[in-house]
C-alpha cells in the first residue's frame, strides 16, 4: 500500500516537472519509416552530388560544398535552438 502511494506521488512529481520543463522529456524520436526514408533520400542526394562533382568539375564541387554548408548551418542552428529551450 505504501509503495503504491509513493509510486503514485513519484509519477505525479515527474508529470508536473515534465509539464513545467518540456526539455526534460527529451527529443521526439523519428518513426522507423521516416528515418529510413530520410536515409535513403540523403544517400541518393549525396550520390547525385558525387556524380555532379565528377561530371561538372569545379561547378559540381562548389555545388556540393554549398549544399553541405547549408545543411551544416541548418543542423547547427537547430542544435542551438534546442539548447536554448
Amino acid at each position: 500500500m505504501e509503495a503504491n502511494d509513493r509510486q503514485r506521488q513519484f509519477d505525479q512529481i515527474v508529470a508536473q516537472l515534465a509539464a513545467d520543463y518540456p526539455s526534460l522529456t527529451g527529443r521526439r524520436r523519428w518513426s522507423r519509416r521516416l528515418a529510413v526514408t530520410v536515409a535513403v533520400l540523403g544517400g541518393l542526394a549525396w550520390g547525385l552530388l558525387s556524380v555532379a562533382m565528377v561530371a561538372w568539375g569545379v561547378a559540381g564541387v562548389l555545388l556540393t560544398c554549398g549544399v553541405a554548408a547549408v545543411i551544416g548551418t541548418g543542423v547547427a542552428v537547430d542544435g542551438l535552438r534546442r539548447r536554448r529551450h
